[in-house]
């Protein structure tokens, strides 16, 4: 035979509460935190790399919404992105190997 539900425990403040001021508080910090991270590292590598803004942008945009799958993505997104940004540098040189190589074989 099946109970019905109660109200027993829920007078005590046992019950769910939707989330409450803490919880939009701690995200917007996450949220600020992510933000304050990306700018720092972006401008970061963009003096460093002299790489091409919208690319360092698309990688920095992919990193964070990776980070975002996951529990903690304030913690795991400089590492993202720090990955995102060597890959970035990686073929920054590459293209500067393969443009230096395509004018020497025209000079010729």
């Amino acid at each position: 035979m099946k109970s019905k539900p109660t109200n027993e425990g829920r007078e005590n403040g046992n019950e769910r509460k939707p989330p409450g001021k803490g919880c939009v508080e701690s995200c917007k910090q996450i949220l600020a935190q992510m933000r304050k991270a990306k700018d720092a590292i972006f401008a970061e590598a963009h003096d460093t790399l002299k790489a091409r803004e919208q690319m360092l942008r698309l990688a920095l945009n992919e990193a964070e919404a990776l980070a975002w799958q996951t529990l903690y993505p304030h913690l795991v997104f400089p590492d993202l992105a720090a990955e995102k940004v060597r890959g970035v540098a990686a073929w920054n040189s590459r293209q500067q190997l393969i443009g230096g190589q395509s004018r020497q074989s025209t000079n010729k």
